[in-house]
């Protein structure tokens, strides 16, 4: 596959820089140079929000530090997870003195190191909670659920967990309604192409051009089952199945939808998608909240596109609504 790059051993460091050479809000900090701040720093007297993961899916993870999101991001290399060094420089900048939480999708590498990183920084008096994002339903069975990975809908508990710490919250109390948002979120995605690390020799897998594969993590993880190309109405139809089967349900029915692109779909086919859901939604009697259609959540250049869903009560609908900004998604 062709890639606009210099080389792939600067990849990250290419894309860090230039992302935040764009956007001045975001300053490249650590010595590890693999952590990305608000340009303000934390703010006193506010419990901060730490995350990260590996590169290869923005705007995930560095592209939501903004106000009322996360206060700092640490980035590994493409679909690798953080090293510790930049995990610990990403949650002590986020601290302003009331404690940090650690927010991040549940990879086995991402898990070890921030854990150890939080371990120690409690020794230099830096209070940490940690919270999973585990939404992709995919990934492992409602029995499972603590096993799933976190995909598309961790953006969810970004934003609302970021307006909570905006709003003064404690820490317990940002870290409780993080892992709110988490347990009302589901989603499950499905793959058309691979995508191509750069550097490798060939793509992550490979899937025949009249096939696609319900389920695919966004690395290529096995999914659910792979067959023929559906219709848009009938990928809707099913996906929509699952993640409702499993929805906690609330008061009113209100959720908010994410339509999240791949990284290679255009946005004719998403709002096609999104057409389809919202109309089998309210047929369902769902009411639609603060929908989002985009890339939000990609996996390099692959093809396809994942649904989420956040069963959304008055707390998580409100916080969901407060003010937010950052390079790929503004709340006014």
């Amino acid at each position: 596959m062709k890639k606009l790059i210099n080389t792939p051993t600067t990849y990250v460091e290419d894309v860090l820089k230039g992302l935040v050479a764009a956007h001045p809000g975001l300053v490249l900090d650590g010595e590890s140079g693999r952590v990305v701040r608000r340009a303000a720093g934390a703010s006193p007297g506010k419990v901060g929000i730490a995350s990260g993961g590996g590169s290869g899916h923005l705007p995930l993870f560095t592209g939501y530090v903004g106000e009322g999101l996360l206060t700092t991001c640490s980035i590994g290399n493409v679909f690798e997870g953080p090293n510790l060094a930049s995990c610990m420089e990403a949650i002590r900048l986020a601290d302003g003195g009331t404690g940090v939480l650690v927010l991040f999708g549940n990879y086995g590498g991402d898990r070890m190191n921030f854990s150890m990183a939080s371990e120690m920084l409690e020794d230099e008096g830096i209070r940490t909670r940690t919270v999973l994002g585990t939404d992709d339903i995919a990934s492992a069975g409602p029995e499972d659920a603590a096993k799933r990975r976190g995909v598309a809908g961790l953006i969810y508990a970004y934003k609302i967990a970021g307006a909570a710490a905006e709003a003064g919250r404690d820490l317990d109390a940002v870290a409780a309604i993080a892992q709110k948002a988490v347990d009302h979120t589901r989603t499950i995605g499905v793959a058309l192409s691979s995508c191509q690390v750069p550097g490798a020799a060939a793509p992550n897998f490979q899937i025949a051009d009249d096939e696609i594969e319900m389920g695919m993590g966004i690395h290529g993880e096995p999914g659910i089952w792979r067959g023929k190309l559906k219709t848009a109405a009938e990928l809707v139809e099913e996906m929509l199945e699952r993640l409702l089967a499993e929805l906690p349900q609330v008061h009113g029915k209100r959720v908010s939808l994410l339509v999240n692109g791949l990284g290679a779909t255009p946005l004719d086919e998403l709002f096609i998608i999104y057409g389809e859901a919202a109309r089998r939604l309210a047929a369902a009697g769902y009411t639609l909240v603060q929908p989002l259609v985009g890339n939000y959540v990609t996996s390099m250049e692959m093809a396809g596109m994942s649904l989420s869903l956040i069963a959304l009560d008055p707390e998580l609908e409100a916080l969901l609504a407060a003010p937010a900004s950052c390079p790929f998604w503004k709340v006014q």
